[in-house]
């Protein structure tokens, strides 16, 4: 955790916060703070800054705050995510949240299991979560906007339109015939397809939306694992 990141109703006065559940644990099992430590703190959605521990137990943690900077620039890329297996959507929500995307579009696909819609971790409390622990991770503050589309051709229908105009549109493709493009691209929205691949008319589709396919090489990765690839490549 390399932010302690605070809610509206931790806060006792205009510049206290208090803390009593997992925020109080870490404080006192992994930074071992005392009186008088300072440890880096954001406000969810808000700004970042210092807090100065004034009292710590196994009760709780008072925090004197002051909250002075600007969260980092998000990333300008779109992430366009065929659901994946809960495991590694957990993982890919947050990874994608470290490295600064502020807007992930899941989607259903030929290859994405109908259970998959169902399952609790798209509950808005553990999307919540994982989203919370990308932003303590990367020290920001502002939560990334999360769409669920497990109709795809009302996603073409609503939503793509508004996205292709919005930036360059990539579709990840094991076959694809160009390589990963270098950065400053500008603004990017980049597919990536279930981990068995969009069937050969859903590729036929993205390409006819406007979608250039690209490929990070021969070796097919684990969705989580193209995730991070892709936004590595494409956010240097």
């Amino acid at each position: 955790m390399n932010l302690i990141l605070l809610r509206g109703d931790d806060f006792i006065a205009e510049d206290r916060a208090r803390l009593t559940d997992r925020r109080l644990t870490h404080i006192r099992e992994v930074h071992r703070a005392s009186s008088g430590d300072h440890l880096r703190v954001g406000v969810i959605d808000g700004q970042l800054g210092v807090g100065e521990v004034l009292s710590l137990d196994d009760r709780g943690v008072e925090l004197r705050v002051r909250l002075d900077q600007p969260p980092p620039a998000p990333l300008p890329i779109t992430l366009v995510l065929a659901l994946p297996r809960p495991p590694s959507l957990r993982k890919a929500l947050s990874q994608a949240t470290t490295m600064g995307v502020k807007r992930l579009c899941l989607i259903g696909a030929a290859r994405v299991e109908p259970s998959f819609w169902s399952s609790s971790a798209l509950r808005p409390a553990a999307l919540e979560q994982d989203l919370l622990l990308g932003l303590e991770q990367a020290r920001d503050t502002v939560r990334p906007q999360v769409e669920q589309w497990p109709d795809l051709r009302r996603f073409f229908r609503e939503r793509w339109p508004e996205l292709r105009a919005a930036g360059t549109p990539l579709l990840a493709d094991l076959d694809g015939a160009d390589p990963c493009p270098s950065p400053h691209l500008g603004p990017t929205v980049v597919v990536i397809g279930p981990e068995g691949g969009f069937i050969p008319p859903e590729l036929a589709r993205w390409q006819a939306e406007g979608c250039r396919p690209i490929s990070l090489g021969p070796r097919p990765l684990r969705v989580e694992t193209a995730v991070v690839a892709l936004l590595a490549r494409l956010a240097r």
